[in-house]
């Protein structure tokens, strides 16, 4: 199993584009770091919606002739990796319908923790779902009949729904945008020409040299047509939670979230880093490619020469098929292999962005020892990851997690390290300059910001606890 933390997916939406599919095409590569297992497009000519989704990275799931069968000037786009739902292609996003107002698709980025009690109550009144995704309920919840105008009907759907949710939707000739009050996850407003763009990271901005207006707020519906830009809040006001785990590693590092650099927060991680755990080493690599950032913040704070240590192989895939006589970690040192030029007979500082299971950051660590380091002091530039996530990253069952269930020490020889060193909470806190109230740590404090009430899923309080204390209720602020 892999030590990689994986999160839900990117979104991506434009509104009045000549070659909307192709734009959409471009702005999910620069989202693939969010989701390897599938992609999709849903396009719209102002009248008629055609659709594209497939398993596997973007380049694989489209071509030049499904491109051009997604006709129109406006298109929403995803890339996933599953938190809910099983990896298959009928969970594939966007999900799209025709129903008795005409069509709607929907993209999503998050976790609902009431999903299967909003799906029990809707099967009970007659709902057929076809995937096994929790962002099924949306549309079901959209396309009720009682109410007589889609803002009424959205607005309805999204006080019914809790948890992490970021949505691009995308009606015949409107594109909308919204974030859960608690703005767990990212999403931005851009402009390229007279073309309205939606998307997860900023990075994907830049790519398409189109202009970044701002990020949506929390809570904040912006709703996209021929008229403009209309903005409502329907939800009642709350404390913002973003998820710190965006600025340790799945953001890219050229993108700005919740107001910062990705890239400035993760050095000034490495920097406090270097305060908490000094080493008394030769050089310092990072574990690309979201270490690095951190890792070089170490070595302006320490003054040890910051090396490269480490190559990665961008071009491996969910879908790489080891040989059947596979030698032991060959998948984890295809992905990465050290240089061994920079690393024989030195004292080396790793620095990575996280520590999940341990497994996959055993073997890469062990391929450093292999390449000639005398010693390894590991540095991690976020705590130790506690407890699972219900709000879009894929964290696994607390007995899982390496960390809530050996003690440092214990975790150091398991790593077989000279030294390991975690940033502390207050040290990871201390490196974003907005609130520190304003930031989701449930992931290592174990303080979950959304209550968990009669409504949450069985999979939550049954299957990911499993017998382990039950969450512990917010106490007004983030951790």
């Amino acid at each position: 199993m892999s030590d990689e933390a994986k999160e839900h997916c990117g979104l991506f939406g434009v509104l009045n584009h000549p070659e909307a599919a192709r734009l959409t095409y471009l702005g999910l590569f620069s989202l693939q770091h969010r989701g390897e297992e599938s992609a999709g497009i849903v396009a719209s000519d102002g009248v008629h919606m055609t659709k594209h989704v497939g398993m596997g990275l973007v380049a694989d799931v489209f071509s030049e002739v499904n491109l051009e069968q997604l006709k129109g000037r406006h298109a929403i786009g995803h890339t996933r990796y599953s938190t809910t739902g099983s990896s298959l292609l009928r969970n594939a996003q966007p999900i799209q319908v025709d129903y008795s107002r005409g069509s709607i698709a929907v993209a999503h980025n998050g976790n609902l923790i009431n999903a299967l009690f909003l799906r029990d109550e809707l099967e009970a009144h007659g709902s057929i779902f076809q995937t096994t995704i929790d962002s099924e309920v949306i549309l079901h919840l959209l396309a009720d009949p009682q109410h007589a105008h889609f803002e009424e009907a959205l607005v309805d759907t999204l006080l019914k729904i809790r948890g992490a949710f970021s949505l691009v939707i995308l009606r015949e000739d409107q594109l909308i945008g919204v974030r859960d009050p608690n703005g767990f996850r990212p999403l931005c407003l851009g402009k390229l020409d007279q073309a309205t763009i939606l998307v997860s990271e900023s990075c994907s901005l830049d790519l398409l040299g189109a202009e970044f207006i701002r990020e949506v707020e929390p809570g904040e519906v912006v709703i996209i047509d021929s008229e403009g830009v209309k903005s409502i809040k329907p939800f009642p006001p709350t404390t913002p939670s973003h998820c710190i785990f965006e600025h340790v590693y799945f953001a890219r590092p050229d993108s700005t979230i919740f107001g910062e650099s990705v890239h400035q927060v993760r050095r000034r991680l490495g920097r406090q880093l270097a305060l908490e755990h000094p080493a008394d080493a030769d050089c310092v690599i990072a574990i690309p490619d979201s270490g690095n950032s951190a890792a070089l913040g170490f070595s302006l704070e320490s003054g040890i020469p910051f090396e490269i240590g480490m190559t990665r192989n961008h071009y491996v895939g969910r879908t790489f098929i080891q040989p059947k006589q596979a030698t032991r970690d060959f998948q984890a040192r295809v992905k990465f292999n050290p240089v061994r030029g920079a690393l024989q007979g030195k004292r080396v500082v790793v620095v990575d962005d996280s520590i999940v299971r341990g497994t996959t950051c055993k073997a890469r660590l062990k391929s450093i020892r292999a390449a000639g380091a005398r010693e390894i002091h590991m540095r991690v530039s976020c705590p130790p990851i506690m407890h699972p996530c219900f709000y879009g990253i894929d964290f696994p069952d607390r007995k899982e997690l390496i960390a809530a269930n050996r003690s440092l020490e214990e975790i150091r020889k398991f790593l077989e390290v000279d030294s390991l060193g975690f940033i502390s909470l207050e040290g990871l806190l201390g490196a974003v300059r907005g609130s520190k109230a304003h930031y989701c740590t449930a992931c290592y404090s174990g303080q979950y910001p959304l209550p968990f009430g009669r409504e949450a899923s069985k999979y939550i309080l049954e299957r990911k606890f499993a017998g382990e204390a039950r969450p512990v209720e917010p106490t007004g602020h983030a951790g």
